[in-house]
């Protein structure tokens, strides 16, 4: 947005010997016009004072979309402790995540496979910071660095749900862990789920399940 002023008309509001009320109309006039034109293209709900929406009167933070952008899990300490959370964007209502929060443990930096199916977090029920992955179909959250007494943090999982990885300090510096999750139902873009093995000699690799498009027809 430009604003252009003639030199006498902002002589005349600058002056001290005048009525300044003009200068303050024009002035909550532009903010008034900057804040619309930086609203544009934002879908942000306002905050609800019980928390039941995306945004709470408490910290909200740490997003991450799903691969449709249909889903965002968030963490936020609006239940007097930080826990991990599930806005659905398209019906604009939070998710049930059934057995994932615990009353008074820390639970936070969340990230979701492509449909949405698991969600990667730090939970510190086990008296330190640990990767556990929660599966939204049977409601039940496994424990990914179990084996790691020291310090995790920042995990991400596969668009599929195999494979996670995370910061981890047990060699004395931040490294990165890649872990394999195995055999699991693979969270696939489209919402639908199919097994998957781990790859070798006579097991097909994950991308053998994607859909291959059949050859084109000869003329």
């Amino acid at each position: 947005m430009v604003i252009a002023l003639k030199p006498l008309t902002l002589r005349w509001m600058l002056d001290k010997g005048r009525d300044r009320r003009p200068l303050s109309i024009l002035s909550i006039t532009l903010l008034v016009g900057l804040a619309g034109c930086g609203d544009r293209g934002f879908l942000t709900p306002p905050p609800q004072i019980l928390g039941a929406s995306l945004n709470s009167l408490a910290a909200d933070r740490e997003p991450r979309f799903s691969y449709d952008g249909r889903y965002l899990v968030f963490s936020s300490n609006r239940q007097a402790n930080r826990g991990i959370f599930l806005y659905d964007v398209t019906s604009h209502r939070l998710i049930d995540l059934p057995g994932l929060n615990q009353s008074g443990i820390l639970q936070d930096q969340p990230d979701i496979s492509a449909d949405g199916r698991y969600i990667v977090y730090i939970s510190e029920e086990r008296g330190k910071p640990d990767v556990f992955v929660y599966d939204r179909q049977t409601q039940q959250s496994e424990i990914i660095s179990g084996n790691i007494l020291s310090e995790v943090r920042h995990p991400t999982i596969s668009g599929n749900g195999r494979f996670v990885a995370f910061e981890s300090n047990r060699s004395g510096q931040w490294d990165i862990e890649i872990y394999d999750r195995g055999s699991v139902e693979v969270s696939l873009p489209n919402g639908q789920s199919s097994p998957i093995k781990r790859p070798g000699k006579s097991q097909p690799s994950p991308a053998s399940n994607s859909p291959v498009p059949p050859p084109p027809a000869k003329p």
